[in-house]
C-alpha cells in the first residue's frame, strides 16, 4: 500500500453543505498531487455540538452543570452524532465525485481508552484494511471507545484524534486544517500587522496553549511532540505552521 496522509478538517470549515462541498474539492485536488492515501478526521459542524448541548438541557430540564455529570454517558453518544453526521456527509459528496472513499464509525476507528489508566490505544486493523480498499477514509475525529462505549475526548478532541492515528498508522506528518492560517505573532482579528509564524517548536507551541492560545488542544501538541510527528496548522489557502523539534 501507499502511503498514509492525515488530515483533519475542523467544524468551522464544514459549515453547510457548501462546506461539506468545498472540502471535497480541496480533497480531489489533493489526491491529483499524491499517491498517499488519505484518512480524512472530521469534526462536527460549528456549533453543532452546542446544539446538541442545549437541546439536551432542555429535554432534561436541567441545567448543563448538572446534566454534565450524572447523564456523561448519554451526553457522549449525543456529541458523536456530530462527527459521524460530518464523516457520512463528506464521504457521499467524495464517491459523487467519483472518488474511492468511505467513512467508518467510531466503533471501527480502533482507539480505545483503557479502563484503568485511561491510556489511549490504538487497534489499526479495520482502518488499514479500509485504507487497501478505498483512497479516502474519512473518520469521526473526538471520539473513541472506553468497554465498548463511546467517550468523547474533550474540546478541540479531533485535534488529538487526527495526531493519535498519524502517529501510530507511520504518518510523515499530520495536517490540522482550520479556518486561520497558522499561528500569528498576535492575534489577527486585532493586530493588523500579525504576522504568520513559519515554524515552531513544540515547546513554545504547548507553552502558547498553556496561556490561553486555543488554536490546538494540548494533548494533540504533547502526543506530537512524543511521537517526534511534524504538525502543520494551516488552512485550504495557506502553507500554515510547522510544528517540530
Amino acid at each position: 500500500m501507499s502511503g498514509v496522509a492525515v488530515l483533519k478538517l475542523g467544524g468551522s470549515v464544514l459549515t453547510g453543505l457548501d462546506g461539506y462541498i468545498g472540502a471535497a474539492d480541496w480533497l480531489v485536488g489533493r489526491l491529483a498531487s499524491t499517491e498517499d492515501r488519505l484518512v480524512v478526521v472530521v469534526s462536527a459542524e460549528y456549533g453543532h455540538t452546542d446544539k446538541l448541548q442545549r437541546e439536551a438541557s432542555e429535554l432534561a430540564n436541567l441545567s448543563i452543570p448538572q446534566l454534565s455529570i450524572p447523564q456523561s454517558d448519554l451526553l457522549d453518544l449525543l456529541w458523536s452524532t456530530g462527527e459521524t453526521r460530518s464523516a457520512a456527509l463528506l464521504a457521499l459528496r467524495l464517491r459523487g465525485l467519483r472518488v474511492s472513499a468511505t467513512g467508518v464509525s467510531v466503533h471501527e476507528i480502533g482507539l480505545r481508552v483503557c479502563d484503568e489508566t485511561e491510556r489511549i490505544t490504538f487497534s489499526p486493523a479495520t482502518l488499514r484494511a479500509a485504507l487497501s480498499a478505498h483512497r479516502v477514509v474519512v473518520v469521526p475525529g473526538f471520539l473513541a471507545t472506553k468497554a465498548n462505549r463511546v467517550v468523547t475526548l474533550g474540546r478541540g478532541g479531533s485535534d488529538w484524534s487526527a495526531v493519535l492515528l498519524a502517529a501510530s498508522l507511520g504518518a510523515s506528518r499530520c495536517e490540522l486544517i482550520k479556518d486561520v492560517d497558522g499561528y500569528f505573532t498576535a492575534d489577527p482579528n486585532i493586530d493588523d500587522e500579525a504576522e504568520l509564524i513559519p515554524e515552531l517548536s513544540y515547546t513554545t507551541a504547548l507553552r502558547m496553549a498553556d496561556d490561553g492560545c486555543p488554536l490546538v488542544q494540548r494533548h494533540a501538541i504533547a502526543e506530537a511532540a512524543r511521537a517526534r510527528l511534524p504538525l502543520v496548522v494551516r488552512s485550504f489557502a495557506s502553507q500554515g505552521t510547522l510544528l517540530q523539534e
